[in-house]
């Protein structure tokens, strides 16, 4: 893809407003740019922060900058103006912390305005109200308060709901490993289009697909060693504190018969999901991705872990569940990051002062693995997903590291998707056209491949100590989590 060539997809003929300009932000940016069109002088963002290098890149694009933070009390009146200024339709494209989702999609659905997100984000205080109940602050909790919303309120504008690498991306590559692992086990089928929800859960369990992970290892390094007191990520360490803080969560699957004594299972809702009493980025799981091989990952709790599971969860005539995979997040971020958890949960969980997220110039380099793993079946384990370096990221696109370009580019697809299809009312990513969103996407994921290994979370065990382990199944989630 060069700068003749880049595909213009649809046209935005109202204004764009940017909630946020961090580092995802400012990649998505010139992605925008690049394939839709639309006025410049109607786009503008919305952010608190001036930060120098920020500022001189809206100059340099020519975007307006309203410094302000979108509250509770004041999202209204500041949005509503902002999206139906002038004529056309608009697209609200939110990339911010600590603003309600659910609260700026149904006004963007009052004003008939399109939406995405990466998150279902609530507002500032959730994730920290000691007042709350673990269950409360779950996102189990949080995509509750979307499903009940759609449900109140079918069709109508799009929002796409949690639409980055992950949750979004992902749910496509899930799709895309269950059809390349049916046609490589000989299955006869025919593929389910996007509607089919119940189709696709049915080729899962015909395939024998017992669970998931999110499986992704980040080896960016950077060119200087990490100072004392700074939390260092390759993407906004705010949202990764929030997240890693929630309680360690992950879809429940039929094959299980061993739960963590610490586990809770909700009593409301889909109940696909359960929950562990304790934060997940201080919990960890055996998992596999191509470079590593082996390799410990953090449980952290994701919007996928939970629709990934709903999605494909078979029911019987009489609504009882006859199966569900197993989903979670398996994530090893750059090492700088998870020296920062290191020492953030040394000091009882209190974050560090500085928090920072590492841009393209500070990294020397390295590659996001990203992808999901489908294992249990006949021919054990399959990973397929992106493998994006640094190196490529830096040829193709502006403003951000291997990590935010797996997002970035989603948000570009999930745009696309919307745009194409503005009727749609609220949905998440298991629900769209995953063929059309990687078409959009591709270009900007690297190498995105598939790969067998015969590892299971049983190699080289029990080593020299004793170990509580099921040996009938490798792939009972007793095994898989480390305790």
């Amino acid at each position: 893809m060069t700068e003749q060539n880049y595909p213009v997809y649809a046209e935005i003929t109202g204004p764009i407003v940017m909630i946020g300009f961090g580092s995802i932000g400012r990649g998505t940016l010139p992605l925008i740019e690049r394939h839709f069109k639309f006025d410049k002088s109607r786009m503008v963002v919305i952010d608190p922060r001036e930060e120098p290098s920020d500022m001189e890149i809206l100059k340099k694009h020519g975007v307006r900058h309203i410094k302000e933070y979108v509250t509770k009390d004041n999202y209204k009146e500041l949005l509503k103006p902002l999206l139906t200024e002038g004529e056309g339709q608009g697209f609200c494209v939110n990339l911010s912390v600590d603003t309600s989702s659910l609260d700026i999609i149904k006004l963007c659905r009052k004003l008939d305005v399109p939406y995405i997100d990466t998150v279902v984000e609530p507002w500032l205080g959730f994730y920290f109200d000691k007042g709350m109940s673990n269950a409360d602050r779950t996102n189990y909790a949080l995509r509750e308060t979307m499903r009940k919303e759609k449900a109140k309120n079918p069709g109508g504008a799009t929002a796409v709901s949690t639409c980055g690498a992950n949750p979004g991306m992902v749910s496509w590559f899930v799709k895309q490993a269950l059809v390349n692992l049916a046609n490589d086990i000989g299955l006869k089928f025919e593929e389910p289009d996007q509607h089919d929800r119940e189709g696709w859960a049915k080729l899962m369990k015909k395939v024998g697909v017992k669970g998931i992970h999110i499986a992704e290892r980040d080896t960016q390094r950077t060119k200087h060693p990490k100072p004392l007191n700074v939390f260092w990520n390759t993407w906004s360490v705010e949202g990764f504190i929030s997240e890693g803080l929630q309680p360690a969560e992950l879809g429940w699957g039929t094959h299980e018969e061993w739960m963590p004594k610490n586990a809770k299972k909700h009593k409301k809702g889909n109940k696909a999901a359960i929950y562990l009493e304790q934060p997940g980025a201080n919990t960890r799981v055996r998992t596999w991705c191509p470079t590593p091989g082996p390799q410990y990952g953090f449980l952290v709790t994701h919007n996928e872990s939970i629709s990934i599971a709903d999605f494909f969860t078979v029911r019987d005539k009489d609504g009882e569940v006859t199966f569900r995979p197993t989903c979670h997040y398996a994530y090893h971020p750059a090492n700088d990051a998870v020296l920062s958890l290191h020492e953030m949960f040394g000091n009882g969980g209190t974050p560090q002062p500085v928090h920072h997220v590492l841009d393209e110039d500070e990294l020397e380099d390295g590659i996001d693995e990203l992808g999901v793993l489908l294992y249990g079946h006949e021919k054990n384990a399959y990973w397929y997903g992106s493998r994006l370096s640094l190196e490529e990221t830096r040829r193709i696109a502006p403003y951000q590291n291997a990590t935010g370009l797996q997002v970035t580019s989603a948000v570009l697809a999930g745009m696309v998707w919307a745009l194409e299809n503005p009727n749609a009312g609220i949905v998440e990513a298991d629900e769209i056209d995953y063929k059309r969103c990687l078409e959009v996407q591709m270009p900007y994921l690297g190498p995105v491949e598939g790969h067998y290994t015969d590892w299971t979370p049983l190699d080289g065990r029990p080593g020299l100590f004793p170990e509580d382990i099921d040996t009938k199944d490798p792939w009972q989630f007793r095994n898989i989590l480390v305790r």
